[in-house]
């Protein structure tokens, strides 16, 4: 394949969230969240204790993002509500009007351009004050996630069709309460990732079900969660205990959250016999993994209309030796992924340019759950700071993933029906701060004015957008 078009209903995108883009952190009335409160504690949690106070200041400065939204000529942007910001204490006991003001105003200039919305109801930035009352940790927030949820189908549903209820509970869960890297900064270690996850799970199938129930009949729109998978591979082809790390390394990560919501309700067996029998070795009298009631699983199971899928890199898995470790998801998983010499590897340590890997992940979705419609809410290559402006290779990994995409849709029949690059702007990139650059539009972020000016892949993409077809030289 040296070229093709894309389906003719094809969505094209770019990805943003609220605490990376919008600053603003306490105007007209805004609620601080647990990004504002870690971020202004200092102590090196973030690279050169930097935050997200005023970021791309898309708070105000919003007209300028729809400015590239069109350069680009996307039909879709996906952006995410500030929580706190709608409701600065995370309940519908203070509704702030300004901050209902301005996503009104962000979403009917979007429809006024012919650009579909696609929102996400928590990315990363929970209101500190749910977290003061335990966060993700205490089942209270499953009932709060739910009215937010439904405050929010109230409010905005009549102009958006399609929802995400969480982004990436898999980091959310376990950066943020188990190794305490994200904020709030927990670190109950073989506990809190997944405790943080299983309220998660709860609270975005009770926010299906809301949906499900009172809104889907008159609005006509749809609910998802986007989950984050690298692709695996066994590192030796040949070898057995290879092979079974990378079954585990695959269902401890996108299984986790996949299985119950679209096979059946409840974790991997393989994930809760391990973890099981590991609290026994420990000691402990019940496993540290939570279980779901048998109502619980019938409520989690379907809750899905459609399949959100954030992929960034690809490893090659062997076995981890746990014996010396402590109790931790990791250990649990007993899998170690590493990065191939030969692979390409972008402005952040971590993200190896693998595109073939996500051709391979999308056909993995196709098999194991049903065929779902498979949107691609973020992919991206990084540069580091300062980043070149004519990112010629970077759009040549760009070129590749989308050609392993059109090979999923057109030589493996997966249901691919659309694709969000990450990002729109270069913004706060949590822990790393301003040092990464994934945007399609580079941010000065030493002026005041905070001008966008587009990459070279900004250009490109947009080429691909207007033809809805990839040529490839």
């Amino acid at each position: 394949m040296d070229s093709g078009k894309f389906p003719g209903s094809f969505a094209w995108g770019a990805s943003t969230a609220a605490y990376q883009i919008e600053g603003g952190w306490d105007a007209d009335g805004k609620g601080p969240n647990v990004w504002d409160t870690f971020t202004h504690q200092g102590g090196d949690r973030v690279l050169k204790n930097q935050t997200g106070d005023v970021a791309c200041g898309s708070y105000t400065l919003w007209e300028e993002d729809l400015k590239c939204i069109k350069q680009l000529g996307l039909t879709h942007y996906r952006f995410s509500f500030s929580w706190s910001r709608l409701l600065p204490d995370g309940t519908t006991g203070f509704i702030n009007q300004k901050g209902v003001d301005y996503y009104n105003k962000l979403i009917d200039s979007l429809l006024e351009m012919g650009v579909t919305p696609l929102v996400t109801l928590y990315h990363f930035d929970l209101p500190q004050a749910v977290e003061d009352q335990g966060g993700w940790l205490s089942e209270k927030t499953v009932d709060i996630f739910k009215q937010y949820a439904q405050f929010c189908y109230t409010t905005f549903g009549d102009r958006v069709k399609h929802w995400i209820t969480i982004n990436e509970p898999y980091y959310a869960a376990r950066l943020s309460y188990e190794s305490g890297i994200f904020a709030p900064g927990k670190k109950l270690k073989g506990i809190g990732g997944y405790r943080a996850a299983h309220n998660m799970i709860k609270a975005h199938a009770k926010a299906w079900h809301v949906y499900n129930t009172f809104f889907k009949d008159k609005q006509q729109g749809r609910v998802s969660i986007a989950l984050d998978s690298d692709w695996a591979e066994p590192l030796d082809p040949n070898s057995l205990a290879d092979k079974e790390a990378t079954e585990r390394y695959m269902f401890f990560r996108l299984h986790w959250f996949a299985n119950p919501i679209f096979i059946d309700g409840d974790y991997p067996a393989i994930m809760k016999s391990i973890v099981s029998q590991k609290s026994k070795e420990e000691g402990l009298t019940s496993s540290r993994l939570p279980e779901f009631t048998e109502e619980e699983k019938a409520m989690i199971k379907g809750t899905a209309d459609f399949f959100c899928l954030n992929y960034y890199t690809t490893r090659k898995v062997k076995p981890l030796d746990t014996t010396a470790c402590e109790p931790h998801s990791n250990s649990d998983t007993g899998a170690e992924g590493i990065t191939e010499p030969n692979w390409p590897i972008s402005g952040v340590e971590w993200l190896a340019v693998v595109p073939w890997g996500l051709r391979r992940l999308l056909a993995h979705i196709k098999h194991s759950f049903g065929n779902p419609e498979i949107f691609i809410t973020e992919n991206g290559f990084a540069q580091a700071d300062p980043p070149a402006l004519q990112d010629v290779h970077r759009w040549g990994y760009y070129q590749e993933t989308l050609m392993e995409v059109l090979k999923a849709i057109k030589l493996d029949g997966v249901n691919v029906k659309g694709y969000f690059a990450w990002s729109l702007l270069d913004n706060f990139e949590w822990n790393s701060g301003y040092s990464v650059r994934f945007g399609l539009f580079h941010v000065d972020f030493a002026q005041a004015n905070l001008p966008r000016t587009p990459y070279y892949s900004a250009n490109e993409y947009a080429k691909v957008v207007k033809g809805n077809e990839l040529i490839y030289k």
